[in-house]
C-alpha cells in the first residue's frame, strides 16, 4: 500500500527548487569526526576527477566541480535527456581550531572525501592533578588559597 506525505513531496519539490541558484547545484553531504580529525564526504558522481577544486581561504572550505556531458552530434535524436552540465559548489566555515594546512582530499567512485585535521592545539588533553602542595608550594585547603603568615595577622586586626 502506497502512502502519500504532502509534507515530504514539499520538501522535495523545494530541494529541487532551492539547490539550483545561479546555475550551481549543491552537492550532498556528510560531516563527522573521528579521533583528531573531521571527515567530509560529498557525492559527486559522473564528475571528472580533474574538475574537482577544493581549496581553504582563511577558514573558509570550497569545493567545486564541473560535470560536463559530451556534446551530441548533429544527427543525435534524444528521446530521454535529464542529464545536464552542472557546476557544483559546497562552502563551510571551517570554525577555530582547525588545521589548515594539512587539509587532505581525495576522489574515488563518485565520492570525494576531504579530511580536515584538528589543530593539536585545540585537541582535548588530560591535565595531570597534583595533591599536597601546587607549584608555588601555596597549599590550597577548601578551595581557598592559605593565607601567608603577614596576611593573617593583618586580617586578624
Amino acid at each position: 500500500m502506497a502512502t502519500f506525505d504532502p509534507f515530504s513531496e514539499v520538501q522535495n519539490f523545494a530541494n529541487q527548487v532551492l539547490s539550483t541558484r545561479n546555475g550551481l547545484e549543491q552537492m550532498p553531504m556528510d560531516l563527522f569526526r573521528r579521533g583528531s580529525n573531521y571527515y567530509l564526504a560529498a557525492d559527486l558522481p559522473g564528475i571528472d576527477p580533474t574538475s574537482v577544486d577544493v581549496d581553504v581561504d582563511g577558514q573558509l572550505l570550497t569545493i567545486r566541480a564541473q560535470r560536463r556531458l559530451p556534446s551530441a552530434e548533429k544527427d543525435t535524436k534524444w528521446i530521454v535527456r535529464e542529464r545536464r552540465n552542472h557546476s557544483f559548489v559546497r562552502q563551510l566555515n571551517l570554525g577555530q581550531g582547525i588545521d589548515t594546512e594539512n587539509i587532505t582530499a581525495a576522489y574515488d567512485n563518485g565520492v570525494l572525501t576531504v579530511t580536515i585535521p584538528v589543530s593539536p592545539k585545540s585537541q582535548p588533553r588530560k591535565i595531570q592533578v597534583a595533591t599536597g602542595q601546587n607549584q608555588d608550594g601555596v597549599v590550597l585547603e577548601h578551595g581557598h588559597k592559605d593565607e601567608s603568615p603577614e596576611s593573617s595577622e593583618d586580617s586578624e586586626n
